[in-house]
């Protein structure tokens, strides 16, 4: 939902960056491993060792900067089947590793039902994209959903960050949670509009 909304506004902020970035000659891809990399070593680093402010803001940057390559690739119409894919998969990457942070960091705390929690956020935020990959693999659509990867991302640093400042852990505990249920929800309202609109649809394989 957000994610949607927030597409124009990162299209204008990020727009001159890119057109600079593509003069020094700098590839949109290469901007996506890097962007992935700093994402994985910060979540791996800062949240682990309980500095959560820090680490959601430094995250927060990087992942609004995550939509800077495609802005490049638009501009540069250098827009590729390997660039879409590479930018996907590093994204799932960083989520794994935004979200395998925060488990570490509660485990260390000993919260148990926190790190259960976010164990189940990561597994379930994972399948959102499978749905929609999986979607579209067969010739359907399947976009709709109540927790894109933007609301996941921006509830789950908002919270860690909160918690960081003072908040109860109890916190960061439930939005976890509560990301995992909204998780589950955009599952099934995907795995519904797939079903609707492959009664309509030649039958394709069902092979993994």
């Amino acid at each position: 939902m957000i994610g949607r909304h927030g597409r124009g506004a990162a299209k204008t902020i990020f727009t001159p960056p890119a057109k600079l970035l593509i003069k020094l000659g700098v590839s949109p891809n290469w901007v996506t491993v890097v962007g992935a990399l700093a994402t994985s070593a910060v979540a791996l680093t800062l949240f682990p060792l309980g500095y959560l402010w820090p680490g959601a803001l430094a995250l927060g940057a990087l992942v609004l900067v995550d939509a800077l390559d495609g802005t490049m690739a638009r501009l540069a119409g250098s827009e590729t089947k390997w660039g879409g894919f590479l930018d996907s998969t590093l994204d799932r990457v960083s989520d794994a590793a935004i979200f395998g942070g925060l488990i570490i960091y509660l485990v260390r705390q000993h919260d148990t039902w926190g790190a259960v929690a976010g164990i189940v956020a990561l597994g379930l935020g994972a399948v959102v994209p499978y749905a929609r990959a999986k979607a579209e693999a067969l010739g359907l659509i399947a976009t709709i959903g109540i927790a894109e990867r933007g609301d996941r991302l921006l509830v789950a640093l908002t919270t860690a960050g909160v918690v960081g400042l003072g908040a109860p852990r109890l916190v960061l505990t439930i939005s976890l949670a509560l990301l995992g249920v909204a998780s589950a929800v955009t599952v099934c309202q995907r795995a519904y509009v797939v079903y609707r609109q492959s009664k309509n649809a030649p039958e394709a394989t069902g092979a993994k």
